[in-house]
C-alpha cells in the first residue's frame, strides 16, 4: 500500500467569549487537518493545534516540506518515514510549526493503519478500550464571569456535575494574592472529593518568583495537597524547572511545548519534572510520543498528555505509565476542536473517566460543513 494523496486544511475557530491565560489573550484556535489516502482509497486523519495564528504556516509546512517525502511511499513504513521527514527538514527547522506539521502527518498514518486493520488505535498499539482516568481542565480568566473566586467555584461545580472529581485551573494571570484566593475557592468547591492542579503557562520569570507563587498557593490550599504545578517557567528553562522541583512540595509537570525525544531527554536527565505532558500533536506524532512515554517509564515518570483527548485516550491506553487524560468540555468553548467532529464521534465521558471509541482508527469523523465554515483560504 502506498500513499497516493495528502490533503491539508487550516481552520480558525473563535473562542466563544473573551478569554485569557497568564501570557496571552485567546481569540481564535487554529488547527491543521491532514488527510492521507492510500492507493486502495482508505483515508487516515491527523491534526495538530497551530496556536492562535499559525494555521497557514503549519499547513504550508505540510504541503511544501513534508508532502514530497510521503507521496508514493509505503503507507506502513511509519518509523522510516518519520526519520526521512525529520532529516528532510534539517535546514528548514526541526521544531515549532514544522514538527507540528510532521505530527499531524504521522497521526494520520497511524489512523490509516488502524483503520486498515479494523481496530481502534489503542488496540493496534497493544492496549485495550478500557476507560481512561481523566480530569476536567479549564479555569481560564474570563472577565464576563464575575468575581474571580465565584467564577472558579462555579466551574468546579460544573465539572463535578459532569462527573469529574479532579480539576485544573490557570494561575499566573493575576497577582499571586489574587490567584491564591482563586486556589482557595477551588479547593473549597472540590470539598475534599478530588485533586486540583495548577497551570501557570510559563508565567514566572525566575525560580524565585515561581517558588514564592507556589508556596502562596500551597498555603491557600491549606491541608489539601496540590496535584501538580504546571509549566511555571519558560520551556527553555530546563535547569530552572529542575531547581524548582528540588525546592517545593508540589510536583512539577511540564512538556506540552517540548518536541521530540531529544528535548524530553533533557527534561528527564535534569530531573525537571515528575509528570511529563507530551502532546502527540506537538512532539512529533504518535511515533515520537510512544518513544517519549517509554523513555519516561524507564525513569519512573508518569504521562499526563496535554490537550487532544480524542487522540491521547488511545495513547494512554497503550502505555504502562499513564497518570491521566486532560479533558475539555466543549461547552466551555475553549478547546473547541470537537466542533469540527460529528457529534456521535466526540469523546464520551463519565465518572471521572473518558471512554475509548470502539470504531477503527481514532474513531472520529469530520463534520465537513463545519470544517468548510471555519477553513482558512489556501
Amino acid at each position: 500500500m502506498t500513499i497516493s494523496s495528502i490533503r491539508s486544511r487550516a481552520v480558525a475557530i473563535p473562542v466563544d467569549r473573551p478569554t485569557r491565560m497568564s501570557n496571552r489573550d485567546l481569540a481564535d484556535r487554529h488547527y491543521v487537518l491532514v488527510e492521507v489516502t492510500d492507493d486502495q482509497g482508505e483515508t487516515g486523519l491527523g491534526y495538530t493545534y497551530a496556536g492562535t495564528a499559525g494555521g497557514p504556516l503549519t499547513r504550508t509546512a505540510v504541503d511544501d516540506l513534508l508532502t514530497p517525502v510521503y507521496l508514493g511511499a509505503p503507507a506502513d513504513d511509519l518509523v522510516g518515514l518519520w526519520g526521512r521527514a525529520y532529516q528532510e527538514v534539517l535546514l528548514a527547522g526541526r521544531r515549532g510549526a514544522v514538527v507540528r506539521a510532521l505530527s499531524a502527518l504521522d497521526i494520520a498514518l497511524w489512523d490509516l493503519k488502524a483503520k486498515r486493520a479494523g481496530q481502534p488505535l489503542a488496540v493496534l498499539l497493544g492496549g485495550s478500550t478500557a476507560p481512561q482516568p481523566a480530569y476536567a481542565s479549564g479555569g481560564y480568566y474570563r472577565p464576563d464571569e464575575g468575581e474571580w473566586t465565584d467564577a472558579v467555584a462555579g466551574e468546579i461545580a460544573f465539572n463535578r456535575a459532569q462527573g469529574f472529581t479532579d480539576h485544573k485551573i490557570k494561575v499566573g494571570g493575576l497577582t499571586v494574592a489574587e490567584d491564591a484566593r482563586r486556589v482557595a475557592a477551588a479547593v473549597e468547591a472540590i470539598d475534599g472529593e478530588g485533586r486540583l492542579a495548577l497551570d501557570a503557562n510559563n508565567a514566572y520569570a525566575s525560580v524565585h518568583e515561581a517558588r514564592a507563587a507556589i508556596e502562596a498557593f500551597e498555603r491557600a490550599a491549606g491541608e489539601t495537597p496540590l496535584w501538580w504545578f504546571e509549566e511555571p517557567l519558560s520551556p527553555e528553562s530546563v535547569e530552572g524547572h529542575a531547581e524548582l522541583a528540588r525546592q517545593i512540595r508540589t510536583p512539577v509537570a511540564t512538556g506540552e511545548i517540548h518536541q521530540t525525544r531529544w528535548e524530553f531527554r533533557s527534561l528527564i536527565q535534569a530531573g525537571a519534572a515528575s509528570i511529563l505532558q507530551a502532546d502527540a500533536g506537538v512532539a512529533g506524532g504518535v511515533t515520537e510520543w510512544l518513544r517519549i512515554a517509554h523513555a519516561a517509564d524507564a525513569f519512573g515518570l508518569r504521562m499526563a498528555p496535554h490537550w487532544h483527548h480524542n487522540l491521547h485516550v488511545h495513547l494512554t491506553a497503550a502505555v504502562a505509565n499513564t497518570l491521566v487524560v486532560e479533558y475539555f468540555a466543549l461547552e466551555k468553548g475553549i478547546y473547541n476542536f470537537e466542533l469540527l467532529l460529528t457529534p456521535e464521534t466526540r469523546l464520551g465521558y463519565g465518572g471521572g473517566q473518558v471512554f475509548l471509541p470502539d470504531r477503527p482508527g481514532l474513531g472520529i469523523d469530520l463534520a465537513e460543513d463545519v470544517v468548510v465554515k471555519y477553513e482558512l483560504p489556501g
